[in-house]
């Protein structure tokens, strides 16, 4: 592709794992990659950033890979005593983990962004490319349920998803500024693409989405906007997306997520799995691309990641 800024519209795991494939295809600081805030929240007097620390892990190479989240070669003494001790230890925070914590928390404290602690801890754990969150302001997801209002940290780990879905808010969100650099490229008259990566796209995209002026920017910007499917035959990948879907009266299938991104919309890509709903994503006049999308290996990850800008550079074409 030519010279311009490729935007990634992140959460965890999943979007973590294609921006890792993005990053590998020497787009060196052409690549931005824009990751979710609404899954943050205060924890044992630490600000906890889940998808962006997931983001920074998958891309330095310290992610769990079995687990899906959290550092490689983890301890996990200091919960085991908090636990002995009575304190809240339905969030697991690892030994390794909590010196990011600690630091960014110290950071914000002191009148540092969001962006600036965010910077330095990626560029001291080797990554080259940028990683920042969508907004340097508090935003907070809160998961509707039918028992009432949960932080989402609440509703996805300590009452484990359990909770019946009936809809989401994000708080602070009209108040919030779309990150500087996120702005800036934006509005880059060699845009190249924005790429909505494979996570849950209510509770890691909409929020991304949902800040004032970002909406009306997707619709108007010349360069294509391609999002990948996080819903393969039936199933999430990760997570409780296919649960949501289901519990707001929604199929759970791919072409349900393109109708749920609508005319945003310029490219949407399916797993083979799901080659059937092709042609009804080509009816909301969005250019499909069958191929796999389910990322077992880091090839997968590269591959994934070439074919998606492929695609992107095919509808600017």
């Amino acid at each position: 592709m030519g010279q311009g800024p490729v935007i990634a519209l992140s959460g965890g795991v999943g979007g973590a794992k294609l921006a890792l494939g993005l990053s590998r295809l020497d787009l060196g600081d052409e690549l931005l990659i824009v990751a979710n805030v609404g899954d943050d929240f205060e924890h044992l007097g630490l600000t906890i950033c889940p998808d962006l620390d997931t983001v920074t892990y998958t891309l330095s190479g310290l992610s769990d890979q079995e687990k899906g989240w959290g550092r490689t070669d983890e301890g996990w003494r200091f919960m085991e005593s908090l636990g002995q001790l009575g304190g809240e230890d339905w969030f697991n925070l690892g030994d390794r983990d909590l010196a990011l914590h600690i630091m960014r928390t110290q950071a914000l404290r002191s009148g540092e962004s969001l962006t600036a602690v965010t910077r330095t801890i990626t560029r001291r754990l080797g990554i080259a490319a940028p990683i920042v969150p969508m907004t340097d302001d508090p935003v907070r997801t809160m998961v509707q349920t039918a028992d009432g209002p949960l932080a989402f940290q609440h509703y996805f780990v300590r009452d484990r998803c359990e909770p019946v879905v009936t809809g989401f808010d994000f708080t602070g969100i009209n108040n919030a500024r779309p990150q500087a650099d996120f702005k800036a490229a934006l509005s880059d008259p060699d845009l190249q693409a924005i790429v909505i990566t494979p996570s849950n796209p209510f509770v890691s995209v909409d929020p991304i989405l949902n800040l004032p002026g970002i909406r009306d920017t997707l619709r108007a910007v010349a360069a294509p906007v391609v999002a990948v499917s996080p819903i393969v035959a039936g199933l999430a990948i990760k997570g409780p997306a296919a649960k949501m879907m289901h519990e707001l009266g929604m199929p759970t299938t791919a072409l349900a997520v393109a109708e749920h991104y609508g005319e945003l919309l310029d490219g949407f890509v399916l797993d083979h799995g799901d080659g059937d709903q092709a042609n009804a994503v080509a009816a909301l006049g969005v250019r499909p691309l069958v191929t796999k999308t389910v990322m077992e290996s880091l090839e997968d990850r590269e591959n994934l990641a070439r074919e998606v800008l492929g695609l992107a550079r095919d509808i600017g074409n």
